[in-house]
């Protein structure tokens, strides 16, 4: 019964409990709202989150008490202009007649200090609102309609993953990550500035244009640095740009920083590329000043090349002459004007008269350091992403105008419940042209085109910093044109008017081509001059080209020259030299012939069968000049007549010489008793063995010339820096069957006068017909190695050489005795002496 009981008082306690949770309201704010900087109410709401504060102070975490708020400390002016833009654009818009006539536009702006924890707790904010209880249902719309912001990369994607799957839009001025482009992840996020995947190239693309190819490079160590950084390595890689040093840091890490300016300090890279939020720049910028570190070239992004907060009376001695890519300035009517003096006295209402009241107690205390910028306007002029936070607000309200059902001059359908997800969707289509002209789109990603100016940091003729245009990057132009640079406007690190140089190694000069150094990056080489025979006529080459087969390289190995065309000319000392004996021998020939026809009746020419002699003499004579076909340049003809020429005539001359050798021996042998030997071997049969003998060499000959005749012939194996002009055998079976054919009849010559050498001395010639048999056979054999190895024109020489030394052999041993007689010694030119036989 007791546990009846029990139940019963359990169920009605449970009862009692459900009746009075239905009275209560059930959606409530868990812990303390979150109440923004500016704001203001309207049928629509448009978020606004910025880091109009830079330093957050939090507090200390006991556990043990609830968390006080966070103090936010150091304003940081160019996001405090951002809020004002946004609240200058919804006020504008608000007045239009064309653009939501008869619809307010609200906003509500928090700061996140800098701070990622701030940006969740905006963000929440910015989706539930700060009222402490909204009904029975937390799933209810939206606080706001869209959200501008953030400024950095890694805020806006803490931003854009917490309302991602609510679908709000969040529409970005400057989060320019490369990882935000992914409609997978981020499907409602939309931005007005490109994605650095542009910037990222185009810095790469900068360096590379100057001629840098040893940098250095710092980032974030962020979401945004991290991905740009990436992008940048990857371009630089392929522009052939090498990076030193990859180093990063975060804001909140002073030991990691302390590392970078160490390694900045000690590198050899005088280009450093920052891939840097603001914060981390001026945390960057504070220790270089401190440490001295100064002459380097900065190249900048977006995010910090034209803060004015960087501006400091040491900060030009570190980013003097810095490039960079930078927003371009912003150009809107009217906002110079509500920034400096309309703001403060409409939107802000905090004025000096209000000073005593409750009123300014409130609002106003709490942002006093803001209010410290009234009447400041040094920063005006160079606003940049202001004009993306005016196109981000119009873009929302013309999709809102699309939403309602507007039209220009007249009301809008208020009844249109508008939901995050239908924004979204008509962002997706909005293009317009906003009062300065520029037009307005999303690509597929949410981005929007990348344009970009660059600008360098330069002293003006005041002494006040200045970031002058000195060119821009349009990713929407053809390859080619999308960068457009004037360089002789830009100033350097140190006033320099000279492009700073920033190399691993000097470059290679034409005529030598880069060899890496083990161990080191592409762009650390050493400069090894070009082989011979090849060439680079280009700065920096990396290999040398071959020239081609008949074209050698210079001296300096930086082109392609004519090889020299060598062959045995008439012109060259060993040329002339070679006529000279030719003719030499020609002439002495031609005076033992006159001899011989002059004393041709007397007993020793008689004896010695002048006919034979005229014939060898003129034999001799041909094989004089037959060497003067050696000389000359080669031609078709040439070549074939050389080496027919030579076979066939020193073939009729050893066919003399063979004819006189056997001559010698029949006459020996007719002197015995009953021999008639000299019927069968008389003048005919000497003609007839001479003409036999000499048709053989010439059927070789025809032979030779019909199967495979010898040609011209550019030789480039032998000598590489020139060509040899030579005759090739064409046949080299034919050109040692005609030397061999020669060197046959030699042989058999001198083995029979050899036989006949000890015949009566009055005689006969046997003897000097041996003695020239033996200096024509040791001529050519010692011609055959020497030939072979003879290079180019002095295998020529060697060959006219030969051919020379054996007819003067001949002519000497065989008609030297015999003038030496018809000259000096006429006595002994009488029958009675050439009868008488030596004395043995």
């Amino acid at each position: 019964m007791s546990h009846v009981v029990m139940g019963l008082v359990v169920v009605g306690l449970l009862l009692a409990f459900g009746a009075a949770e239905e009275e209560a309201p059930v959606c409530r704010i868990l812990g303390s709202p979150e109440f923004p900087l500016l704001s203001k109410e309207g049928d629509v709401t448009i978020g606004g989150a910025f880091s109009i504060h830079s330093k957050i102070t939090q507090p200390s975490l006991s556990f043990t008490d609830k968390p006080t708020h966070l103090t936010c400390s150091s304003v940081n002016l160019r996001e405090f202009r951002f809020a004002q833009t946004m609240i200058f654009a919804i006020e504008e818009i608000n007045r239009s007649d064309f653009l939501l006539p008869n619809v307010s536009i609200g906003y509500r702006i928090y700061d996140n200090c800098g701070s990622t924890l701030s940006s969740v707790r905006a963000v929440m904010a910015l989706m539930n609102g700060d009222e402490w209880t909204v009904g029975k249902s937390c799933s209810g719309q939206s606080a706001v309609h869209a959200i501008i912001g953030e400024s950095e990369s890694s805020s806006t994607i803490v931003l854009s993953r917490t309302t991602g799957p609510f679908n709000i839009p969040v529409i970005s001025h400057s989060a320019t990550c490369e990882c935000l482009s992914s409609r997978k992840e981020y499907p409602s996020f939309f931005r007005t500035i490109a994605s650095d995947l542009y910037q990222s190239q185009a810095l790469a693309q900068l360096v590379k244009h100057f001629g840098w190819t040893w940098v250095g490079a710092v980032n974030s160590d962020s979401d945004y640095g991290n991905n740009g950084m990436a992008i940048f390595l990857a371009a630089a890689q392929e522009e052939g740009v090498c990076v030193e040093y990859t180093e990063k840091f975060h804001r909140a890490e002073p030991e990691k920083l302390m590392k970078v300016v160490e390694v900045i300090r000690k590198s050899s890279a005088q280009v450093i590329v920052g891939f840097l939020a603001h914060v981390e720049m001026n945390n960057l910028l504070e220790q270089l000043s401190l440490h001295n570190i100064t002459g380097r070239q900065f190249i900048g992004v977006e995010a910090w090349i034209t803060a004015d907060s960087l501006v400091t009376p040491t900060s030009f001695s570190v980013l003097g002459g810095s490039l960079g890519f930078a927003v371009q300035k912003a150009n809107i009517i009217g906002l110079d004007d509500f920034l400096i003096k309309d703001f403060w006295e409409t939107e802000f209402k905090c004025k000096e008269t209000n000073r005593g009241n409750m009123a300014y107690t409130a609002a106003c205390k709490e942002n006093q350091d803001l209010i410290e910028f009234k009447d400041y306007d040094d920063d005006v002029q160079e606003l940049r992403y202001s004009s993306n936070i005016y196109k981000a607000i119009y873009a929302v309200a013309h999709s809102l105008h699309s939403i309602l059902k507007c039209s220009n001059r007249k009301r809008c359908d208020k009844t249109v419940k508008v939901t995050p997800l239908q924004v979204v969707e008509s962002l997706k289509q909005v293009n317009f042209t906003i009062k300065n002209g520029d037009q307005v789109w999303f690509d597929s990603t949410g981005a929007a085109v990348a344009r970009y100016e660059v600008v360098n940091w330069q002293r003006g003729s005041d002494g006040s910093v200045q970031f002058k245009p000195v060119g821009y990057y349009d990713a929407s132009q053809p390859p080619g044109q999308k960068f457009v640079l004037k360089t002789e406007d830009i100033m350097w690190p140190g006033g320099n008017t000279e492009l700073p140089v920033s190399v691993c190694s000097e470059s290679c000069l034409p005529g030598t081509h880069k060899v890496l150094q083990k161990g080191k990056p592409v762009c650390c080489y050493d400069c090894k001059p070009c082989a011979e025979g090849e060439i680079s006529n280009t700065t920096d080459s990396n290999d040398c080209t071959k020239c081609p087969e008949e074209f050698w390289s210079n001296q300096n190995r930086d082109a392609c020259i004519l090889k020299n065309v060598e062959f045995l000319s008439f012109t060259e000392i060993m040329g002339k030299v070679l006529v000279f004996f030719t003719l030499f021998g020609v002439l002495l020939t031609l005076i033992v012939a006159i001899l011989f026809f002059i004393y041709g009746d007397t007993p020793l020419v008689k004896a010695n069968n002048s006919e034979l002699s005229f014939l060898l003499l003129f034999s001799l004579t041909l094989c004089f000049l037959c060497s003067l076909t050696f000389i000359g340049r080669p031609s078709e003809w040439s070549c074939m007549l050389r080496h027919t020429a030579f076979g066939i005539t020193f073939v009729l001359c050893i066919s003399c010489i063979l004819g006189k050798t056997i001559v010698v021996l029949m006459v020996f042998k007719a002197t015995l008793p009953s021999s008639n030997v000299m019927k069968w071997f008389g003048p005919i049969q000497q003609r007839l063995s001479v003409l036999a003998f000499t048709l053989i060499q010439v059927l070789i000959c025809i032979l030779w010339l019909t199967i495979n005749p010898p040609f011209p012939f550019k030789n480039t194996k032998h000598y590489k820096e020139k060509i040899i002009l030579e005759c090739a055998l064409g046949s080299p079976v034919g050109f040692w069957a005609v030397l061999g054919y020669i060197g046959l009849l030699a042989i058999l010559c001198f083995v029979l006068a050899f036989l006949a050498r000890k015949l009566p001395d009055n005689f006969n010639e046997a003897k000097f017909i041996t003695l020239s048999m033996l200096i024509f056979c040791a001529v050519w054999i010692t011609f055959i190695p020497a030939y072979v190895s003879s290079p180019g024109k002095f295998t020529v020489a060697v060959e006219i050489f030969a051919m020379l030394s054996s007819s003067y052999g001949i002519l000497f041993c065989i008609f030297a005795p015999k003038c030496f007689i018809i000259v000096l010694k006429p006595e002994l030119n009488t029958k009675k002496h050439l009868m008488r036989k030596t004395n043995k």
